[in-house]
């Protein structure tokens, strides 16, 4: 090595060497520490020395009952200067306005249960009856929310608020929660509830933490089981949190445990979601870092839905105060979107295009005409008629294609007959015919194309919006859930252990509605497309039989509607003789090829030599 290197090691063991002696306690300070351990050691071999007397002695075995000196030596040893607050009993202090009762435990300080005024859960009763019963969030002794913090500077190691019994102090619509020490040390939790609302501030106030020494937040919550869709509500509860650098909100998996993990990122909220309520922690103006997001699946026959955990780091700064806000309510949009910091996300509408089609033209459309008629089934019902009467110029266009079709089916029934033996040039002559008189076998496409973002948009809606949350109409007594019309006495994989009614009317009117319009078109080219179309509406009850009656109930009445406007337009509308006159004077018109149907005839015709290529060598052969 040369000089320099040689004096850097030098100076980097001199460093060492003097960081040990500074930070090495002091004398006085070991004496403490050797004290309190041998006061433990002196305690736990006087239990030892007690079990084994009891022993020798063939008697039950009696704990030591331990001195208060020597119970307070042990505490000193765990939680330091706080030991005085590692006992105590544990009370329960409330806050409450006109739509929420939140009580606080004085253990750990935080939040004991949430009661949710305006809201119920629909429970059965002895008699297998449904009723109301009070809803509750956070309500499980298995529940966590504490915060870290350091031990006083003599003594080594952490301790957990959720171990201290705080000291409760009431003013008004704030209750203060409060652990001090004679060294002047604290550690203070205050909450104050909103007038109207479910909202909270709260803030935590500390003393005798290092600036930059943070403090980490354990939140961990089993979720309850609040809807009767025990399987539904599963898929739509999680854990939410919104990285500070990014846009829209972020989540864990809601179909299997999931972890995500955000260390050296800031956050600027989490929330513990089921379907139609959450839990929220947000911070105001310096954001949480570190953040570490689980989700734990449980079982159905649990007492719990699901368990979720959050891991958050709270920044330390010479003011000794951070700030935060709870949200401890529904799923309610104008209240998640008045914090104005991506909050609403929580509400699963999705986030691609179709979240948008939901919050910014469903939602206000139903709640337009929510403001005049106060059943939401008949909103429904009637949003379907709106739909369908605008999209009518479509629908005609589609059943004025299919009346030419069905118009000019001798002359396809003709060149069947004629190229019986040869389908490709059947099909392709048939094509032919389509162009001659101006028809397009597509017509009809447009229509469904249309509606296609509508219904996948509602899809995600109905069992999102809380509006709909047990909410009847006719059969169905929760609009969010699915109906039943009867119970098996069996469970059926994926299907379920009862029969929804608005799915089943779905799939007969589909099925109704599919024979109707497509007996005129020519599926002799792809006759598989003659059963393939039957069984979908089939296959789909597997899916559709626990899904939200809303939209089975969309479904149902959007068929209805279909079949009517079919009947009543091909009926009362389009004459045979009146078709094959418009197709006898677009035949006298002169013809300019398409490019769509230039490519579809070249490409056919393509695949017609190659056939008949295949065709000639198997001759030779």
């Amino acid at each position: 090595m040369d000089k320099n290197q040689i004096i850097g090691f030098v100076l980097i063991f001199a460093v060492i060497v003097g960081w040990s002696i500074i930070s090495a306690p002091s004398e006085a300070e070991i004496a403490e520490q050797k004290r309190l351990q041998d006061s433990i050691e002196q305690v736990s071999f006087q239990a030892e020395q007690a079990a084994q007397e009891a022993v020798n002695a063939s008697t039950p075995i009696v704990e030591p009952q331990l001195s208060d000196s020597l119970l307070n030596l042990q505490l000193q040893g765990k939680y330091g200067d706080f030991s005085a607050a590692a006992q105590g009993s544990d009370e329960i202090v409330f806050l409450e306005n006109k739509y929420v009762k939140v009580n606080f435990q004085t253990k750990g300080g935080f939040v004991e249960s949430v009661l949710l005024k305006e809201h119920f859960r629909m429970m059965e009763n002895e008699n297998g009856e449904l009723e109301k019963q009070p809803l509750y969030l956070l309500q499980d002794d298995k529940n966590v929310f504490s915060y870290t913090l350091p031990l006083s500077n003599n003594l080594t190691g952490s301790i957990a608020t959720g171990d201290l019994y705080f000291t409760p102090s009431k003013s008004g619509n704030s209750v203060t929660m409060s652990v001090n020490t004679a060294s002047g040390r604290k550690f203070q939790q205050k909450y104050t509830l909103e007038e109207d609302g479910y909202g909270l501030d709260y803030s935590i106030e500390y003393a005798g933490i290092k600036n930059g020494e943070p403090i980490q937040l354990r939140w961990e919550n089993y979720l309850e089981k609040l809807e009767n869709n025990v399987t539904f509500e599963s898929r739509y509860s999680t854990v939410y949190y919104k990285e500070t650098e990014e846009n829209n909100a972020d989540y864990c998996s809601c179909a299997g445990d999931d972890e995500e993990d955000m260390e050296g990122a800031n956050v600027d909220w989490v929330a513990h979601a089921n379907q139609f309520f959450n839990t929220a922690l947000m911070s105001t103006e310096i954001p949480f870092s570190d953040g570490k997001f689980e989700t734990t699946m449980l079982q159905l026959e649990d007492e719990d839905l699901k368990l979720v955990k959050s891991y958050l780091t709270i920044p330390t700064d010479e003011s000794g105060r951070y700030d935060m806000n709870l949200y401890l309510g529904p799923n309610e949009y104008d209240r998640l979107a008045a914090y104005d910091n991506g909050f609403l996300k929580v509400i699963p509408y999705g986030n691609s295009i179709f979240g948008s089609i939901n919050r910014h033209f469903v939602r206000p459309f139903f709640n337009l005409i929510s403001r005049y008629i106060g059943s939401l089934g008949i909103v429904i019902v009637l949003v379907i008629f709106i739909i369908k009467m605008a999209l009518y110029p479509l629908m005609y266009k589609m059943l004025h294609s299919q009346a030419k079709m069905g118009a000019l089916k001798p002359e396809l029934a003709g060149l069947k007959e004629k190229y019986k033996d040869d389908p490709q040039k059947s099909q392709m002559e048939s094509m032919k015919v389509y162009r001659e008189y101006g028809v397009s076998p597509f017509g009809g496409c447009m229509p469904m194309l249309m509606q296609m973002p509508i219904w996948y948009a509602l899809f995600r809606y109905f069992p999102a919006s809380i509006s709909f949350r047990q909410e009847s109409f006719l059969w169905a007594t929760d609009l969010s859930s699915y109906d039943v019309i009867t119970e098996l006495p069996f469970t059926i994989p994926m299907f379920g252990s009862h029969i929804s009614l608005f799915t089943i009317l779905w799939a007969v009117t589909t099925v109704i509605y599919t024979y109707y319009n497509t007996k005129h078109m020519d599926l002799s080219a792809n006759p598989a497309m003659k059963y393939i179309q039957y069984f979908m509406p089939i296959g789909f009850l597997v899916f559709f039989n626990s899904y939200a009656s809303a939209l089975t109930c969309y479904m149902f009445f959007s068929n209805l509607i279909n079949i009517a406007q079919t009947i009543i337009t091909k009926k009362f509308v389009f004459k045979e003789e009146k078709i094959r006159s418009e197709l006898m004077a677009q035949k006298a018109k002169p013809k300019k090829k398409g490019g769509f149907q230039s490519r579809l005839e070249a490409a056919m015709k393509q695949q017609q030599e190659v056939q008949a290529k295949k065709q000639k060598g198997k001759g030779k052969r």
